[in-house]
């Protein structure tokens, strides 16, 4: 039997793969991005955008759920999904925050080093199925905190501390590697934060790395 020569030809290339929403997302930001907060709205909101202001993600949960479950967008709308962050357990020294993408596939996680993270912090973030830390982040310069903390407690004083004081957290591969940094810059009513890349990584390590500096800058506010 002859082949239907009207027949359309059959084609030998696959059709093409859905590219990655995390890859998508992430896709031609420039860095530095800035990380920030507004202090004073009734329910808690988390912007990163590049430096061409393009927004990269956002955030907005209600205040006393804002560490235990958070919804990550790719914009204000919020009518994206692209990650979710959940607590393995009321939150304290040793909880572990898991990231999954919008199709529950992991993206990494992050917890604090215990007791070892009371004076300076230190946080320990994992690609996913490691148990091993493949990052760890750690502040540079525990003064500033502490002094950043205590003036901004002080009435107009407070307000001229963020522009005294920057605290820093660079977080480094497992060989000592530096991957991204984390800065507190001055600000006026809400918190902001540069966040700089410093080597190269995939997708889903960028996001786990960008992600965990989240869950550090709320975590951390509760200690100055």
């Amino acid at each position: 039997m002859t082949d239907n020569p009207y027949a359309p030809p059959s084609s030998s290339v696959p059709p093409p793969l859905h590219k990655d929403d995390i890859a998508r997302q992430l896709a031609g930001i420039q860095y530095p991005l800035t990380l920030s907060f507004k202090i004073l709205a009734l329910a808690s909101q988390a912007t990163v955008t590049d430096a061409t202001g393009r927004t990269v993600l956002y955030t907005k949960q209600k205040m006393f759920k804002f560490r235990e479950h958070v919804e990550i967008f790719t914009d204000s709308t919020r009518s994206t999904l692209l990650a979710e962050i959940k607590a393995n357990k009321v939150i304290d020294w040793s909880a572990r925050y898991f990231s999954t993408d919008a199709h529950g596939q992991p993206i990494g996680s992050v917890g604090r080093r215990g007791w070892r993270s009371i004076w300076k912090a230190h946080y320990e973030a994992f690609n996913p199925g490691d148990d091993t830390p493949d990052f760890s982040i750690r502040e540079e310069n525990p003064w500033s905190k502490v002094f950043d903390s205590i003036l901004g407690e002080i009435p107009l004083v407070g307000i001229l501390s963020g522009y005294l004081f920057h605290p820093r957290y660079t977080a480094a591969r497992s060989n000592g590697g530096p991957a991204m940094r984390l800065t507190k810059k001055p600000a006026f009513w809400e918190g902001r934060f540069q966040i700089e890349k410093l080597g190269d990584l995939s997708p889903r390590e960028e996001l786990n790395l960008v992600l965990s500096f989240l869950m550090l800058v709320l975590l951390e506010r509760r200690r100055g």
